[in-house]
């Protein structure tokens, strides 16, 4: 969704409003567990943001305290659906764009979200570092990626359901070009980007059938809500948000 340099077989999973109008809408409880992450991690406030993958602009109205909003996306039609919600803003920039060279200079953003991308990319080192050159020293980052640690994988493997191991290095293709990560290799990642871990939160916890389907969504995101911190280190649920920042020396 968010790289040109994807294969096509990703572009063309979005390339209709269907991840808009049917993917979100099924997903009530995992949209709201996203947004209480964000809420958490990202200043209310503040100058130049860009989300990078933002799709039709799903996160868009978390933005609403910066002076300038960037939305990036390698859709051309979830860009032009964002276009549509948005365009009228003069805080919104809504473009087309590849997360692995993104169209601006050096340091420019002061903070940056890239949610629901990572899990494109088999090797999250080069969409990290090209996020890591388009923050200012001293930035944030928040990041989201899909956790190859969490607690359904670990029991699949115990019961010999699950041929890898959820606890060596490296990415995981769950199904054809859908990746989890290993959280050791999102920590190399930002590290490499010149980018310091300060906040961590589980995210989806609850992310079950047999709960998201017969209990409110909002009522299972306020029980989450309080556990996604205390959990963040030790990564059970199937989605992790990073808080990073960028470090203040100018070549890192």
């Amino acid at each position: 969704m968010t790289a040109s340099t994807s294969p096509p077989q990703i572009l063309a999973t979005y390339e209709d409003l269907a991840y808009r109008d049917v993917f979100w809408t099924a997903r009530t409880y995992e949209d709201a567990c996203d947004r209480v992450a964000l809420r958490a991690l990202l200043p209310s406030s503040g100058g130049r943001l860009i989300e990078v993958g933002a799709g039709f602009g799903r996160l868009a109205g978390e933005y609403r305290g910066y002076g300038e909003v960037t939305l990036l996306d390698a859709s051309d039609v979830h860009v032009a659906a964002a276009l549509e919600t948005l365009g009228r803003d003069p805080r919104y920039t809504v473009i087309l764009g590849d997360a692995l060279a993104l169209p601006f200079p050096d340091g420019v953003f002061d903070a940056a979200v890239c949610v629901r991308v990572l899990h494109h990319f088999s090797d999250p080192g080069p969409v990290v570092a090209e996020l890591g050159r388009v923050i200012r020293p001293g930035g944030l980052l928040v990041l989201e990626y899909a956790n190859k640690r969490n607690l359904k994988s670990i029991a699949r493997r115990l019961l010999g359901r699950q041929a890898w191991s959820p606890f060596e290095p490296g990415a995981v293709e769950y199904k054809p070009f859908h990746y989890d990560h290993a959280p050791v290799g999102i920590r190399r990642s930002l590290r490499a980007a010149g980018f310091t871990i300060e906040r961590l939160r589980a995210v989806s916890l609850f992310r079950l059938p047999g709960l998201t389907h017969r209990l409110p969504p909002d009522a299972l995101a306020r029980l989450e809500a309080p556990l996604q911190e205390p959990l963040g280190s030790i990564t059970p649920g199937p989605s992790v948000f990073v808080l990073a920042r960028r470090s203040m020396a100018p070549n890192a």
